[in-house]
């Protein structure tokens, strides 16, 4: 008997030291350590989140949708937590769009968070996360989608996976953003969430729609890869804008980007040439030098000029495209077959100080002002800087560099009736309307009407372009086709050249205006006339008619 007491008076000085140490334990972990597993417990299962905002819809003028976004998830992965990688990435390979290689092989890597894929879109996310596999999350993000894939893709640009951006998606960042917001989120011991609360709701990015038309671009887009398939150009480009308010409605380049897709193309394919390519445009210059004379009363269209095969300009000797006698031009046939000694000649009686002064008010050395980034501003000689043979070069449009988008703004001015205007390409942002720029007067109207006079000629027969013609609308415009500079020797490459065309219609009351530039034609021809100028004609005889231009 006293055996048996000695027993359970061991056992319960057991259970009771075993109680005294619970105690003490309780009174460790709730008081003297309770803040310390406050804030553990607070990290392990009160997360704070960002909600991304809904980034702006970018439409085209009618409402057509360019660039939307769409709820997406950035699936990641804490590798040592799955249990069974082998399973877990045959599961998730054909969800996730990746091999099962790819998903094993992250899932087998000795880190903490790995990323399985970005910005998946949220219904396959939803099926993700239906696996309910340990150690896979997802973080709500927003997915950018180009509902027309290669449409407008390098003047609409893109956004990265890190939000970086190129073309509007980065100009008009501030405004398509929006702003985010945040959530408490409180997850179960396995880090699944069981209490999400809103803290500060997002705000979604502000609707933006473009002076762009879809049609129109997608016009422009094809007869640029016709072009592509006919002459195998490096590179091509053309801009339709209306004349008088300077608004863009298509800018289109070639070869294509598919913005969904932008990995599969190369880097210099994502740029916009329009605003970024540096170009000497030859015979289209010819349009400023002959203005610049006609505003100046040193000529007329009718002016006769001798026009010899050739002429020397100090050490410079300039010729004709062709070999001829000795003839007879006026001003408005010198522009019409794009006589070079005619254009010198005129040139030449402006001279270098008058000559340079009227470059720069055309605009060219300068920003146009117009609203895209990576815009250049070419090279144009100051005077200082010219040479004895300068004005020998300079009028024919050689030795100054330009880019598309200034010479279709000063080709508007010409057509407009001498308004130089910023050209512009956003239409309203959240339904207000951007006002049109001012614009400034560069030469009177009646210079500009005699110069669109002319310029008809170059569409007739006779002209650089006479084969363009568009049924029941008179076209006026200007060929040119220049040599490149050859960055190896620093001369003028004898098989590099830059074809284009500028033109607008109807010539009397110019309503629309297009311009196509073709860098590097390799087959076919070089010629403008040829390689640009019908280009012009393919996209403006859809334009004209499409827009309700009445023919004139």
């Amino acid at each position: 008997m006293p055996g048996v007491q000695r027993r359970i008076g061991a056992l319960f000085g057991v259970f009771f030291l075993l109680l005294v140490l619970a105690a003490g334990r309780t009174l460790y972990l709730g008081s003297l350590h309770s803040a310390t597993l406050r804030r553990a417990a607070r990290s392990q299962q009160l997360t704070y989140e960002k909600v991304p905002a809904q980034r702006g819809t970018i439409t085209d003028r009618n409402g057509v949708d360019l660039a939307i976004s769409e709820p997406a998830e950035d699936v990641s992965a804490t590798p040592y937590l799955i249990k069974d990688p082998l399973k877990a990435s045959q599961q998730l390979a054909p969800l996730l769009g990746r091999s099962q290689a790819q998903v094993l092989a992250r899932l087998s890597q000795h880190s903490g968070f790995v990323y399985l894929a970005r910005a998946l879109p949220a219904t396959r996310a939803r099926q993700v996360m239906g696996l309910k596999l340990e150690g896979i999350q997802g973080t709500p993000t927003m997915r950018r989608v180009y509902p027309r894939g290669t449409l407008a893709a390098q003047v609409l640009g893109l956004v990265g996976s890190e939000g970086h951006a190129l073309g509007l998606e980065y100009s008009l960042g501030s405004v398509l953003a929006g702003k985010i917001g945040e959530r408490r989120v409180v997850s179960d011991a396995i880090g699944q969430p069981v209490s999400i609360e809103e803290v500060h709701h997002e705000v979604p990015g502000a609707r933006v729609a473009l002076t762009l038309d879809a049609n129109i671009q997608q016009r422009t887009e094809d007869v640029l890869g016709a072009v592509g398939l006919k002459f195998h150009p490096k590179d091509a480009t053309a801009i339709v804008m209306d004349p008088n308010t300077g608004a863009i409605l298509s800018m289109a380049n070639w070869p294509q980007v598919n913005a969904n897709d932008p990995a599969g193309s190369s880097p210099e394919a994502l740029e916009n040439r329009a605003v970024g390519f540096d170009y000497e445009p030859g015979s289209t210059f010819k349009s400023m030098t002959v203005s610049a004379a006609l505003q100046e009363g040193l000529i007329t269209p009718s002016t006769g000029f001798e026009i010899p095969d050739q002429i020397q300009v100090a050490d410079r000797t300039i010729h004709d495209d062709t070999e001829h006698p000795g003839e007879s031009l006026t001003t408005a046939q010198i522009l019409a077959q794009s006589s070079n000694v005619g254009a010198v000649k005129i040139g030449l009686l402006e001279g270098a100080n008058r000559f340079s002064q009227w470059v720069r008010r055309f605009g060219f050395g300068a920003h146009t002002g117009i609203d895209l980034p990576g815009e250049e501003i070419g090279l144009v000689p100051s005077l200082s800087h010219y040479s004895g043979s300068s004005m020998g070069n300079l009028p024919i449009g050689q030795g100054e560099s330009v880019t598309p988008i200034q010479m279709a703004t000063a080709y508007s001015a010409i057509a407009n009736g001498g308004i130089l205007r910023a050209p512009h390409i956003v239409r309203s942002i959240e339904g207000k309307s951007t006002p049109d720029p001012a614009g400034r007067r560069v030469i009177s109207s009646t210079t500009s009407a005699e110069l669109r006079r002319m310029l008809e000629g170059v569409l007739a027969p006779g002209g650089t372009a006479s084969e363009v013609s568009i049924p029941g609308y008179k076209l006026a415009g200007k060929t040119g086709t220049a040599n490149k500079v050859d960055p190896m020797t620093g001369e003028y490459s004898k098989r590099a050249y830059v074809a284009s065309f500028m033109g607008f219609a109807p010539a009397s009351d110019p309503k629309l205006l297009c311009a196509v530039i073709i860098d590097e034609p390799q087959s076919g021809s070089i010629f403008g006339g040829v390689v640009a100028a019908p280009a012009f004609g393919q996209i403006m005889s859809f334009a004209l008619p499409y827009l309700g231009i009445p023919p004139g």
